[in-house]
């Protein structure tokens, strides 16, 4: 069996990815007529070449187009369905899905009781039609005001038991410390969801620091620039606080110059607790599958790595701790076969 093959035929689970950065090319022409939206380009082909990642400015033109186009709760289903569709053709069982509510509520008026029964009709149809799960990650966008965050924190609340199993923190990390949202997650912490914000992507430690002392974080989105900061490793390591790695997002970023020079061998080195995760797949030119394939060519990673990571990613999701048992003894008996060359 090829390593290709050996990839594609595992199980997997993905904890960061952006439903909204996750919208293909064909979806996205499907809207923007239905909506009348006038795109750069009118043609699933032109459209797959303006999402070609050039610079940060560029990603979050596309970004913001991609959003404006998501204009009704059948919109929201859609994507939604279409993603986990797409993450079922790649044997992902189980993905935390963040998702920005705030957005569609302040630009389109959409109230958010009506956004996530979408997104549920759409988690529901997937797990009957493929039997993949999906927990929701409510995201703030770092650039809104913190009462702004606030209100997205009480909307997680609220939907605690109705798929949302986080609230998370994203947007640009540059002049937005994590301590401006401390109200909203603290808040959070209280009423016992978990928080997993992004840290340690395009600002260093102080981010990640940040999380972990001001926002309660139990996993970290990105953190690879912990590196920069011996004691925020020593820490990371002896709590065992998750990484959500995302090699080609953080290239595109430009965090690191090349995959050759991605911090994931020395991240391991360091006994740090890390997963593997696509971020914004189309965006990025990338799949999950991309990205095992891409760092087990890049690094020489064998099987029993690309298990250890697989099952990092079941250790860390939000599930309950029977489901988590559950899905990591399925997942061990699958490598086995696979390992014995059983596709």
């Amino acid at each position: 069996m090829t390593l290709e093959t050996f990839i594609q035929a595992m199980p997997k689970v993905e904890l960061h990815v952006h439903l909204e950065g996750s919208i293909q090319p064909e979806t996205l022409l499907k809207l923007a007529r239905r909506h009348g939206v006038d795109l750069p380009a009118k043609t699933v082909e032109g459209l797959r070449t303006w999402y070609t990642f050039t610079d940060f400015p560029h990603f979050i033109e596309v970004y913001l187009a991609v959003s404006s186009c998501l204009r009704t709760p059948d919109d929201i289903e859609l994507i939604a369905r279409e993603f986990l569709a797409g993450q079922a053709a790649q044997n992902i069982r189980y993905s935390e899905v963040t998702y920005t509510p705030y957005t569609h509520y302040k630009h389109r008026g959409l109230p958010f009781s009506e956004q996530l029964a979408a997104l549920n009709r759409a988690r529901a149809w997937a797990e009957a039609e493929y039997g993949v799960g999906m927990g929701l990650v409510l995201d703030i966008s770092r650039d809104v005001s913190p009462e702004e965050g606030l209100l997205t924190a009480d909307w997680a609340i609220g939907a605690m038991g109705e798929g949302v199993v986080a609230l998370g923190l994203g947007g640009p990390e540059v002049d937005n410390p994590p301590e401006k949202f401390k109200e909203a997650f603290d808040r959070v912490h209280a009423a016992g969801l978990p928080s997993v914000p992004h840290a340690g992507e395009t600002v260093g430690p102080t981010s990640i620091w940040g999380a972990l002392n001001e926002l309660h974080a139990v996993r970290i989105g990105h953190g690879v620039r912990c590196l920069e900061d011996p004691a925020l490793v020593d820490e990371l390591r002896a709590r065992q606080v998750p990484l959500e790695v995302s090699p080609t997002s953080n290239i595109c970023l430009k965090v690191f110059p090349n995959l050759a020079h991605h911090a994931l061998p020395v991240l391991l080195q360091e006994g740090l607790y890390i997963t593997l995760n696509s971020d914004d797949p189309p965006m990025f030119n990338t799949t999950l599958t991309h990205e095992y394939l891409a760092v087990a060519q890049t690094f020489h990673f064998g099987a029993e790595t690309l298990e250890q990571l697989t099952l990092n990613a079941v250790r860390a999701t939000l599930l309950p701790a029977s489901a988590r048992s559950k899905m990591e003894s399925e997942f061990q008996a699958e490598f086995t076969r696979l390992r014995a060359g059983e596709v």
